[in-house]
């Protein structure tokens, strides 16, 4: 599979609408979507191939880092993050929530500060970089629960902690996942929401109950759900359980097969509400990376052939090392569906989350995969249109 990334100001692609199979033509300028017209059988042009396929660009929630980037360092340039953000075009993601986790809070806030100032500097990030995900410091110091993240360093949510992260992001798109268990929870969400903050549930172990006030306080999603939780869990009360009896909330999974067996992964997806349902790659330095060593934050974690990533000596997965193109072919492959079924699940739903349009609608950013397949789930070639 080879694999390109184009980003011209104006054009035009012809194949499959990946939704439909109708042919189509489909043209932008100046990065927006300009025309979307069905082509007639009477009127197939030299452009059109049956075997291309037109798909939203892939957004992804939950971006650590990428291509040998680690996002959690304090000394990163403007360069790294462009060589990251153009190595998720070429994996099919066009844009993401660029992904903190748990740290000391001064140290977590002023690494925030300073890779807002590096994405002001580059158009090409600030089209790329759609918001921000703090994944920490305000989860559960459970073993198990608290999965990868530093037990000793968490903390409980305060109404200081809300407004200086609104202070620092301004009006950006930002994403906080906190364990509603925790002392002061229910009150940081609602002051979080009240100020435009997304409320995302995880590495929790909370009861039904608590669950269920923190959605009612605001909260309306949850992060990669079957993970950051116990590697055996309580088959009469578990946190899947509890959350699969608590409406209003957007799940994410990773679509790796190995974060969510295939068998569980079939379970979620018939227990869940189907458009309710999005998938992230929780993606660290190593993804798109060969095997080896790979950082996250101050962590040296092992990724093996496999592109399991854990601690060394350790059974817990800590991030993935998976490309997002990647990810819709697995998931198709454990859904026993077509990659065309799953791929609103990592485009359209997670930004339709955060309040972004991310269809193949006329206005909308050009932000396009152009897919040559051969056969029902096998990728020939990769084409990225990016609007930055």
């Amino acid at each position: 599979m080879t694999q390109e990334m184009s980003d011209a100001s104006e054009g035009e692609v012809y194949g499959k609408h990946f939704a439909t199979g109708e042919p189509i033509r489909l043209a932008w300028k100046n990065g927006k979507i300009t025309v979307i017209e069905r082509i007639g059988a009477g009127h197939i042009t030299t452009g059109f191939s049956s075997d291309t396929w037109i798909a939203p660009g892939l957004f992804d929630a939950q971006v650590n880092g990428y291509g040998g980037v680690d996002f959690q360092q304090d000394d990163l340039k403007v360069g790294d993050l462009v060589s990251a953000t153009r190595q998720l075009r070429n994996a099919g993601c066009t844009w993401f929530l660029l992904t903190l986790i748990t740290d000391e809070w001064t140290k977590l806030t002023g690494r925030l500060r300073h890779l807002r100032e590096l994405r002001e500097q580059s158009a090409e990030l600030k089209a790329a970089i759609a918001g921000w995900h703090i994944e920490g410091p305000f989860l559960s110091i459970e073993p198990g629960f608290h999965g990868a993240h530093d037990p000793a360093l968490m903390c409980d949510p305060t109404a200081e902690h809300i407004r200086e992260l609104r202070s620092i992001t301004e009006n950006d798109p930002l994403l906080l996942t906190l364990a509603p268990e925790r002392s002061g929870a229910i009150a940081a969400i609602e002051d979080a929401v009240s100020k435009g903050i997304k409320i995302s549930l995880g590495h929790t172990n909370a009861s039904a109950e608590i669950l269920q006030r923190a959605v009612r306080a605001g909260a309306s999603s949850f992060t990669h759900l079957a993970n950051g939780c116990l590697w055996e869990l309580d088959r009469h009360d578990n946190i899947l359980w509890r959350v699969f009896e608590t409406p209003d909330l957007k799940v994410s999974l990773i679509p790796d097969g190995l974060h969510v067996s295939p068998a569980l992964f079939r379970i979620l997806e018939r227990n869940l509400v189907w458009n309710w349902i999005y998938y992230v790659s929780d993606a660290m330095s190593a993804a798109g990376m060969p095997p080896g060593r790979y950082r996250l934050g101050k962590l040296e974690l092992d990724v093996a052939e496999d592109q399991i990533v854990r601690q060394p000596g350790k059974p817990l997965f800590a991030g993935s090392a998976l490309r997002p193109i990647d990810g819709i072919f697995r998931a198709a492959e454990m859904l026993e569906c077509t990659w065309q079924e799953v791929w609103p699940r990592y485009s359209e739903v997670p930004a339709r989350m955060m309040g972004f349009g991310n269809e193949l609608v006329v206005g909308q950013r050009a932000d396009l995969c152009v897919l040559k397949m051969a056969g029902k789930n096998k990728l020939v070639e990769l084409r990225t249109h990016a609007a930055g």
